[in-house]
């Protein structure tokens, strides 16, 4: 049975996140212990240089990795490592699009940097799913719930979506176009496949999940 982590990061206390799903583990990325908390998330490891985290953070958490505030990787990437480390096949970063835009936007895309690609991502951004998909992930929501696709990094090729009510057959999305924003779900259930590249899918919170 597949491993699975929750990486909690750090920001305002996410909103609106609903039942999460179970874990093996809990990595707290620096702040995301204080978020933890709040959310009622037992966390088994700390991450981070602790610049943000509440004083007395490194002495109430399980376990404590701390790094040098002079470092050249985030916080969200050392607790993703740390994930690997501890032989997680999947997580679940939970987050929020609140608090700094330089953040909100990094973590998207640190997220889908191919050093992950052994592991499967799934994102709670407030009330948003989203999922990288590199290779075929499905979603399940209600019929005209938003679902948008969102290639990053380069080129996405071979995409190829069921349960849309625009499908792709083979499509190509390119970083920056609006082809695959603001689909919807044609049903229950949709599929989503990528041939090349990295795909990110997103299911907003105002589709009343």
């Amino acid at each position: 049975m597949s491993r699975h982590a929750l990486v909690i990061t750090g920001g305002p206390v996410p909103r609106n996140l609903g039942t999460l799903p179970a874990a093996d583990m809990a990595i707290a990325a620096d702040m995301g212990f204080d978020n933890a908390r709040d959310l009622g998330i037992h966390v088994d490891l700390l991450v981070g240089d602790l610049d943000s985290a509440s004083p007395g953070a490194a002495h109430q958490a399980q376990a404590v990795e701390r790094h040098p505030v002079d470092k050249d990787e985030t916080d969200l990437e050392l607790a993703l490592a740390a994930a690997l480390n501890a032989g997680m096949e999947s997580v679940t970063v939970i987050g929020t699009i609140g608090g700094r835009v330089d953040h909100a936007l990094g973590n998207l895309l640190v997220v889908a940097a191919d050093r992950w690609a052994d592991l499967r991502i799934h994102l709670r951004i407030d009330g948003t799913r989203a999922w990288v998909v590199r290779d075929r992930v499905e979603v399940h929501g209600t019929v005209d719930d938003l679902v948008s696709l969102l290639a990053v990094g380069g080129q996405a090729t071979g995409v190829t979506t069921t349960g849309l009510a625009w499908p792709l057959s083979n499509g190509v999305l390119e970083p920056g176009a609006g082809l695959g924003l603001s689909n919807r779900l044609a049903g229950p259930t949709a599929t989503v496949e990528v041939g090349t590249g990295v795909v990110i899918v997103l299911m907003p919170a105002a589709t009343g999940l």
